[in-house]
Order: C-alpha cells, then sequence, then structure tokens
C-alpha cells in the first residue's frame, strides 16, 4: 500500500465536502501538473491512503484521512470549454489529464497543522517531500513512517 497527501483548498472542497458526497466518494479532479498525473497514472492503487491537507486557509494542516478507490481514468474537465479546467491541447482519444476516486476515512478531531509538522521537519519528518522548499505538488507520496508518525500527532 503506499500513502499519499492530497491539498485542497477548503473553500473549494474540504473534507467535510467529501464526508457529504454520495457514498462519501468523489473524483479527484483539476491536476494540471504532468509529475502529478504520472503519479496518478503509474502510482496510485486502489486501497492506498491518503492524508487530505487543506491549504490556502488560515490553518493549513493535515484535516483527515481518504482512500484510494477508483484508479487514474481521464478527467472529464479537460473536454469541458466551461470549465476552469478545460485544456484545448486534449483530445478524447488521446487524454492529457486523469484522475481518481477518493473516499473518505476520517475526519481528524484538530487539523495538524503545516506549524506543527514544520517544527518536526529536523526529527521526525525529515525528508517530508509537503515541507521541502518549493513544492508546490497538489499531490505528494508519504514515507510509511512519516504517515504513522503523523498519525500519532491526532
Amino acid at each position: 500500500m503506499n500513502y499519499w497527501l492530497m491539498k485542497t483548498e477548503p473553500a473549494a472542497f474540504s473534507i467535510d465536502d467529501l464526508r457529504r458526497a454520495p457514498k462519501q466518494t468523489s473524483c479527484w479532479d483539476g491536476v494540471r501538473n504532468y509529475q502529478v498525473r504520472n503519479m496518478m497514472r503509474d502510482n496510485m492503487k486502489l486501497g492506498d491512503q491518503v492524508f487530505i491537507y487543506h491549504s490556502s486557509c488560515a490553518e493549513p494542516g493535515v484535516a483527515g484521512i481518504a482512500e484510494i478507490v477508483r484508479e487514474g481514468y481521464p478527467d472529464a474537465t479537460q473536454f469541458d470549454r466551461k470549465h476552469d479546467h478545460y485544456d484545448a491541447k486534449s483530445r478524447v482519444d488521446a487524454p492529457r489529464w486523469l484522475m481518481v476516486d477518493v473516499k473518505f476515512v476520517r475526519r481528524f478531531n484538530r487539523v495538524i497543522s503545516l506549524d506543527t509538522l514544520r517544527a518536526l521537519e529536523n526529527k521526525a519528518l525529515a525528508g517530508m517531500f509537503l515541507l521541502r522548499a518549493g513544492n508546490r505538488l497538489s499531490i505528494t507520496p508519504i514515507a510509511p513512517a512519516h504517515w504513522n508518525y503523523i498519525l500519532t500527532l491526532e
């Protein structure tokens, strides 16, 4: 099993939105980064666990857990001219962008803040992708040791 961190802006889509979705499941669309697309295509598998990370908000941090319930498939928003994620260069017979489906597992009792994670950067969370300078990826892998340690912070 792999572990992931998926960033989302809670004003657009939060862990609570996922919990309220039909069957507590939603597609994770709108990814427009080739490195992330490749991870979705090549590495994300059914049953993989995901930290849902709230970003661009008052308290950025890990808000809860989801699970991959459908592996990568074409992101329909790339073909929708009216959608913010429309890509004129994508073709139905050769889609550029993928999405996965995630299912709500649980919301944490409190958000594990970015400040808390940064305080542990040189200790238990050394090397964590989220904490690397310049990291702007919306999805990053999480080492099993980092995953397990973050669970203890809840």
